[in-house]
């Protein structure tokens, strides 16, 4: 029998700002908010996604879902040359190395920067959801890119437990999204190709 999923949002807050990596990272965890009376803003910052015709298929499919629920979605600026610049040196670490924790932190900042000057006091990843991705890194990105924000809490949730990888796979065959093969950068597309 699986635990029911309890979602303790930081201060009790009912809107949350989330940072999205793609569709279906994010289907049933923002099912899961909805549900639970929590209204996620879903934030599309992804520099980190190469090629661009990658990046625009995957927030096409966020905004599909998003518009499909009603929910807003913001579109971050796609800036893979900054994006470029801040992992400079890392081009060769492997997946959970030090690349993707700067990756993370330059992402989760920009969300952080956002939540700040629009009203969230709470912002949160589908990048927790991934098994692929190491939650410490995760959640330490998260509580460094909220550090300059008394204002914004960072909700460090497991996304990958209460049944919502099931449900995800159930989601992504439900609305056939495009499901991607690798993070998004070129540097872990090239791991996959080895």
């Amino acid at each position: 029998m699986k635990k029911k999923l309890i979602l303790e949002v930081p201060g009790g807050a009912t809107r949350v700002l989330l940072h999205t990596c793609c569709a279906p990272c994010s289907a049933a965890i923002i099912e899961c908010m909805v549900k639970h009376g929590i209204t996620p803003v879903i934030y599309y910052a992804n520099p980190n996604i190469w090629p661009l015709e990658e990046y625009q298929i995957r927030k096409d499919e966020c905004t599909r879902y998003a518009r499909s629920l009603g929910l807003e979605i913001v579109d971050a600026d796609y800036d893979h040359v900054a994006w470029l610049g801040c992992v400079a040196g890392l081009e060769a670490e492997p997946e959970r190395g030090g690349r993707c924790l700067k990756c993370f932190t330059m992402r989760l900042a920009d969300t952080a920067r956002y939540a700040a000057t629009h009203g969230f006091t709470v912002m949160t990843t589908t990048l927790m959801s991934s098994r692929w991705k190491s939650l410490d890194q995760i959640n330490e990105a998260g509580r460094l890119a909220v550090e300059p924000y008394p204002g914004v809490a960072w909700w460090d949730h497991n996304w990958r437990k209460g049944g919502l990888n099931e449900r995800r796979a159930a989601i992504i065959r439900e609305y056939g999204f495009y499901n991607q093969q690798y993070c998004g950068c070129e540097f872990s597309m090239r791991k996959n190709e080895e």
